[in-house]
């Protein structure tokens, strides 16, 4: 190879977008050696070298390290790896820095320099990054060697706080409380042994079940809001509109069991459902006096304070809110004439 298709390392660095003093420097390193050298000794490279070093720079400006950089080089990884990887620590990054600036603002606007100086003194003791992360060091504590089906853990904790680009005050003392909290070893303790007695009964674990929690949060949810869509509406529950929706809703949830929509399976579906608020009172006064952890100061404190944060209408199994009556009379069987 001849010089004229070489490129002196002047002109490697400034088709590179790197510095002189950076192109000698990986080659050093063994990251992009030079292809050879001039009749005077001085390093030449060609226009593969030149485009390694331009993939470098630009590794560099997205974090990437030299190890990792080497083992790309080097065929121990893959680009499409290796970006995969600093991708997620980018939008890590991203979420952190929209979070710092929520608070910014937020504190900006406080106008009490007491309550300007009481958030700052709650802030500084954890940084926005710490917050991001303690909800996932707070859900792999809770879900370890947890005794409920597979994947019910990481469907809980799906349900994650986003805090807004504009938050008020108050979202933004519930960010700083559910971090307070999902790092206290106590409150770790009282969900962990809330789900554990909650779903170790055979019926309980059924629903907590991958294809049961898939029809309540996912192919279910739209059955069931276009049956509440008919109740809004002001829809008999034994409307057409009020049946062709109870029925698809019924039918589905038949099918999770393996059984035909009968008007055997029918009627004992709206009568559970006409059962539910004397059952959720029961809970309510069992929970009053109960020395055990409860819903409300457990997993629900959780669902409420996400809730808050992310500005939704209600958290997550509010269960009291739905026309339990008008939905047990859509369900009862068709009378025959």
């Amino acid at each position: 190879m001849s010089d004229e298709e070489l490129y002196s390392i002047g002109d490697a660095a400034r088709r590179s977008g790197l510095s002189v003093s950076a192109v000698r420097f990986y080659g050093d390193r063994g990251i992009v050696e030079p292809t050879g050298v001039n009749a005077a000794g001085h390093r030449m490279y060609d226009i593969d070298a030149v485009a390694r070093l331009e993939l470098v720079r630009t590794l560099r400006e997205l974090g990437a390290d030299l190890d990792e950089i080497r083992r790309l080089l080097d065929g121990g990884t893959t680009l499409r790896e290796l970006l995969a990887t600093h991708l997620r620590v980018v939008e890590r990054q991203e979420r952190t820095l929209r979070a710092r600036r929520a608070v910014l603002r937020t504190l900006i606007r406080q106008g009490d320099a007491t309550a300007r100086a009481g958030l700052m003194h709650k802030l500084v003791s954890m940084t926005d990054e710490e917050r991001e992360e303690v909800v996932d060091a707070f859900w792999n504590d809770v879900g370890e060697g947890l005794e409920v089906p597979e994947g019910f853990v990481q469907r809980l904790s799906a349900v994650r706080p986003v805090l807004p680009a504009d938050p008020s005050a108050t979202q933004l003392e519930a960010w700083i409380e559910l971090a307070d909290l999902v790092r206290d070893p106590v409150f770790r303790d009282a969900v962990r042994t809330w789900l554990e007695e909650t779903y170790s009964a055979p019926e309980a674990r059924v629903v907590a079940t991958e294809p049961f929690q898939e029809f309540i949060h996912a192919a279910g949810a739209p059955l069931m809001e276009e049956l509440l869509a008919a109740h809004r509406a002001g829809e008999s529950p034994r409307s057409p509109w009020a049946q062709r929706a109870v029925t698809r809703f019924m039918a589905a949830a038949a099918e999770l069991s393996g059984r035909p929509l009968t008007a055997d399976v029918r009627d004992r579906m709206a009568d559970g459902y006409r059962q539910v608020p004397e059952i959720l009172r029961q809970i309510a006064e069992e929970d009053a006096v109960s020395e055990s952890p409860v819903y409300d100061d457990t997993h629900g404190r959780y669902l409420s304070l996400v809730s808050l944060i992310n500005g939704t209408a209600a958290a997550e199994g509010d269960a009291g809110s739905l026309p339990y009556g008008w939905i047990a009379d859509a369900m009862r069987a068709p009378v025959p004439r």
